[in-house]
C-alpha cells in the first residue's frame, strides 16, 4: 500500500501557506444516540446506570477544574499586561523628558490606561486589545529611541527597557500556557460519552486561543537585516 502522505511526490504548494486562528466557538452537541445509550444502561440494571451517573459527576468536576485553570492562566496574562502598561507609562515619561514624543503615543497610552481595568474579568477580545495597545506604545517608544540613540545611555530608561523586555517574555510564556489549557479544554469536552454529554448539557463551547494582531504578523514577515 502506498503512503497516504508522500513528501517526495506531492502535491506541494510552492507559494507556501499562511495560517490563522479561527475566532469561532463551537458548541458541544450530542445526538439521540447518547440518550438511547443512557436509557439502555438504566434498563440493563441499576448498577450500570449508577456507575455512569458517577462518571458524569466526575466528568463535570474535571471540566470545572479545567475551566478554573483557564481563568487562572488568563489572570496571569492580565497581571503581566497591567505591569507592562505601568512600565511603558513610566518609560514614556522618561523619554519625554529627554525628547518630545509624538502626540499619538500619549493618546495610545491614555487609551490603555483609561480603558477597562486589567483584571481576570476581561474577555479574550479585551485581553488581546490590551496587548496590542501595549505593543503599539512600545513600538513608538522604540522609534523615538532609534531617532535619539543617546537615550540608551540614561540608566533609568535602560532599566525600564529591560523591565519591558522581561515582561513581554513573561506575557509570551503566559499566553503559551493559556493556549495549552485551552487546547486541553477543547479536546476534553468532545470526549464521549461522559464528558461530551455533560459538556452538551452545560452548554459548553470550545474556547479561542490567543490570536496575534495583524500588525504583529506583518512585522514577523518583515526583513530585519
Amino acid at each position: 500500500m502506498a503512503n497516504l502522505l508522500d513528501e517526495e511526490t506531492g502535491p506541494i504548494r510552492e507559494e507556501g501557506k499562511d495560517v490563522n486562528v479561527i475566532a469561532k466557538q463551537i458548541p458541544v452537541t450530542v445526538g439521540v444516540g447518547s440518550t438511547i445509550f443512557q436509557v439502555v444502561l438504566w434498563c440493563l440494571a441499576i448498577i450500570p446506570g449508577l456507575i455512569f451517573t458517577l462518571a458524569k459527576v466526575r466528568a463535570r468536576t474535571y471540566l470545572e477544574q479545567i475551566e478554573q485553570k483557564i481563568q487562572h492562566d488568563a489572570s496571569q496574562i492580565d497581571n503581566y499586561l497591567e505591569q507592562r502598561v505601568i512600565i511603558l507609562q513610566n518609560l514614556v515619561g522618561l523619554v519625554n523628558k529627554a525628547v518630545e514624543l509624538d502626540k499619538e503615543t500619549f493618546v495610545a497610552l491614555a487609551e490603555a490606561r483609561s480603558g477597562k481595568p486589567v483584571t481576570n474579568h476581561m474577555t479574550d477580545e479585551e485581553r488581546i486589545a490590551a496587548g496590542q495597545q501595549a505593543d503599539t506604545i512600545n513600538n513608538r517608544i522604540n522609534v523615538a529611541i532609534e531617532n535619539y540613540p543617546q537615550l540608551k545611555a540614561h540608566q533609568e530608561i535602560a532599566d525600564a527597557i529591560q523591565q519591558n523586555s522581561y515582561l513581554q517574555k513573561e506575557i509570551t510564556a503566559a499566553r503559551e500556557q493559556y493556549n495549552d489549557t485551552v487546547a486541553m479544554w477543547n479536546k476534553e469536552i468532545f470526549v464521549w460519552p461522559a464528558k461530551r454529554i455533560v459538556a452538551a448539557k452545560q452548554g459548553y463551547t470550545t474556547r479561542i486561543p490567543f490570536i496575534a494582531s495583524k500588525e504583529t504578523k506583518e512585522k514577523a514577515r518583515a526583513v530585519f537585516f
